[in-house]
């Protein structure tokens, strides 16, 4: 289930702790990521379960390096959706994160209806993803491509 933001779970500064750490390394021990966050192991145990019942965690994933991985070329394509398909946004959106190359889909307010984070091993690839998938939908008005030379990851705070 989706959480909305007035959802929102009430966390302490010992929660803030536990998601700052795992941000970083989800990989941790749970004695060191007790260690760090000043509690018990069993205390950070059971914290950490309910993070992730409460839907705070959402999952744990690798940091994949897409270029070492055979896929250098990123892109953020913004897509605007045309007057008669924005009722069907919701399921556009798992429609494009079920695509291969597809990193993140981010549903947004403004101009555009979405941003998509993609990657793929050459232009001519990046191209064909942009025509067959986009393009090619008639609920699609608009994309507009934008190559990202670099990418840096922020954490938790």
């Amino acid at each position: 289930m989706e959480r909305r933001p007035r959802d929102t779970v009430r966390l302490d500064a010992i929660d803030h702790r536990l998601l700052t750490v795992l941000a970083s390394d989800a990989r941790i021990p749970n004695s060191t990521l007790a260690a760090r966050a000043g509690i018990a192991a069993s205390t950070c145990l059971a914290r950490v379960r309910r993070l992730r019942e409460e839907g705070v965690i959402r999952g744990f994933h690798a940091d994949v390096d897409p270029a070492l991985a055979g896929r250098p070329l990123q892109a953020i394509i913004a897509v605007r959706m045309q007057g008669a398909a924005r009722s069907h946004l919701p399921a556009f959106s798992r429609e494009l994160a079920r695509l291969p190359g597809v990193l993140d889909v981010y549903l947004i307010g403004g101009a555009h209806d979405f941003f998509v984070h993609v990657t793929a091993p050459d232009s001519d690839v990046l191209n064909d993803f942009v025509i067959e998938n986009l393009s090619a939908n008639p609920g699609v008005a608009l994309t507009e491509t934008n190559l990202i030379f670099r990418h840096t990851r922020g954490g938790w705070h």
